[in-house]
């Protein structure tokens, strides 16, 4: 799978599931593109993640134990 189709799913998914707005633009070089911007949803589920990968961390560091 090509790293573009790949990228464009994860998008479309995230689309589907609520957590990313897209809309179509025009660019400074005249062209159309698709932006897309997380929704209130995504914030929410991106803090949640965030929060899950810092307890994560602190786990791994405590057993691994100081560098």
């Amino acid at each position: 799978m090509k790293e573009s189709t790949t990228y464009q799913a994860i998008l479309e998914e995230g689309e589907n599931q609520g957590v990313l707005k897209a809309e179509w633009r025009l660019t400074d070089s005249g062209r159309d593109a698709k932006f897309y911007r997380l929704t209130a949803k995504g914030r929410k589920r991106l803090e949640a993640d965030v929060a899950q990968w810092r307890e994560l961390s602190i786990a791994i560091s405590l057993i691994l134990g100081p560098a």
